[in-house]
């Protein structure tokens, strides 16, 4: 088990706790969000699912939204790796779509002959159910892009190389066609099992 995933779990767990619906003015607009699950545990408490952050500048409710509010997979990795493990699960024959980015005109083109509206509405609807009904998070105000991602990458390592945080046998991501999501617990396919944080940088990261 890690002392720094267990540290790391206990300061995000004492935060303000955000859910659907929640007040963008209250949320900075430039840091990171820990993402919660419903029935996932770990370190003696709720289990952190994802990390992520933003790239643009003070962009960081607009990525809430994305997640939580605006139904396009394709402005939404995570909205798109949820679908999958639900499609996944069902055995819908829809997840070859799904999978599909018609974000620009090439793509929707592209895409236009396995394209169902109302399947694709309903597969949103239901991925909006269940991140809505689910999920929880918390923030951390970072203004610099560069530390942003930095903070990001380590964290997402330092919890993908724990031990202690399993996820459950009913975990929803366990489902997933993505084999780095099964095994790593975590709604996210990159930044894992890298270079984990210090203790030394977690104390002061939560200092601040």
């Amino acid at each position: 088990m890690s002392l720094e995933c267990e540290l790391l779990h206990e300061w995000a767990r004492q935060q303000p706790r955000r859910r659907f619906p929640f007040d963008e003015s209250i949320i900075p607009t430039n840091g990171l969000y820990l993402l919660f699950e419903m029935g996932e545990y770990g370190h003696g408490g709720d289990r952190i699912v994802r990390i992520g952050t933003h790239t643009g500048p003070n962009q960081l409710r607009s990525r809430l939204k994305q997640h939580f509010v605006n139904e396009n997979k394709d402005r939404s990795v995570f909205r798109k790796q949820i679908g999958r493990s639900l499609l996944q699960r069902d055995h819908d024959p829809y997840l070859d779509a799904w999978d599909l980015d018609r974000t620009s005109q090439r793509g929707k083109q592209a895409a236009e002959s396995a394209y169902d509206a109302a399947k694709q509405q309903a597969v949103e609807t239901r991925v909006s159910e269940h991140i809505r009904s689910k999920l929880s998070f918390v923030v951390v105000a970072i203004d610099s892009k560069a530390q942003r991602l930095e903070v990001e990458s380590q964290l997402i390592s330092t919890v993908s190389l724990c031990t202690g945080c399993s996820p459950s046998s009913i975990w929803l991501g366990l489902q997933s066609p993505n084999d780095k999501i099964r095994r790593s617990g975590l709604w996210q396919i990159n930044e894992l099992w890298k270079n984990p944080m210090s203790l030394q940088k977690l104390r002061q990261l939560f200092s601040t």
